[in-house]
């Protein structure tokens, strides 16, 4: 397979999102040239080039051959029809399904979704952070809970409220939820409280950065494992020695 640098990978992936918006007729192929920032000439010749060798078509031919698993221009073209005017209402996985199913054209996934998303037919999908990668889920009930407060106007009027739950990881129950004025030292304690009398001890607790769990000594600074806060003190004197506060990123 060719190697192509970074620059040259980044110029053939706007290009490629450029036809295939044309390709999807959400763009004219005059404009598609404009944005690109070439003549209409040189637009035809891309075009023969991307119906030649498919979307691979769209590198430098002089940096190696194209890739044997390009996608011709007549079958990109069906697919970027076919979803609107029939399948909008399908992600993209029923999507795939549909297309070799009812239509017998054999893609793969990732080639349908990366079109659907360079023509502008479907989101892309946010990248993930490193905080927010899957987890395995802790085995037992009560190894570990996560407590937060939401606001919400979630009375049909003007008014708003906190809404403070506590969640177990490794069931998803809902161990405690309450509608409060305002999130506090105290409603907290409360709910932390309500929790242990109608479950028990929990291993650990999974909360934001807040006042009412962390000390910090700069405002976005790291937080203090030594200094206590009413919480923590709670915990305390609750029995709850080995609870270890974890920290959202």
């Amino acid at each position: 397979m060719p190697k192509y640098s970074t620059v040259a990978w980044e110029r053939a992936m706007k290009i490629q999102e450029v036809i295939l918006r044309a390709l999807a007729k959400k763009i004219t192929w005059c404009q598609a040239a404009e944005i690109i920032g070439i003549s209409d000439r040189s637009m035809r010749r891309w075009r023969k080039r991307y119906e030649e060798h498919g979307y691979d078509g769209l590198l430098d031919r002089r940096r190696g051959k194209p890739s044997p698993k390009r996608v011709p221009l007549a079958r990109a073209e069906e697919v970027l029809r076919l979803y609107p005017e029939k399948y909008a209402d399908l992600n993209v996985r029923h999507f795939h399904e549909k297309l070799q199913e009812m239509q017998g054209i054999e893609l793969s996934y990732t080639r349908v979704k990366l079109a659907l998303q360079g023509a502008g037919l479907v989101k892309k999908e946010r990248k993930r952070g490193v905080h927010r990668q899957r987890r395995p889920r802790r085995p037992l009930p009560g190894m570990l809970l996560h407590q937060d407060g939401s606001r919400h106007q979630g009375f049909q009027d003007q008014r708003w409220y906190d809404l403070i739950e506590i969640v177990d990881d490794a069931s998803s129950d809902t161990d405690y939820a309450q509608w409060v004025e305002e999130e506090s030292t105290r409603t907290v304690r409360a709910a932390l409280r309500a929790g242990i009398e109608r479950k028990g001890r929990f291993c650990a607790l999974y909360s934001d950065r807040a006042s009412h769990f962390f000390q910090t000594s700069t405002a976005g600074g790291p937080v203090s494992r030594e200094q206590l806060t009413q919480v923590g003190r709670a915990l305390k004197e609750w029995g709850m020695r080995r609870l270890t506060v974890l920290q959202k990123s």
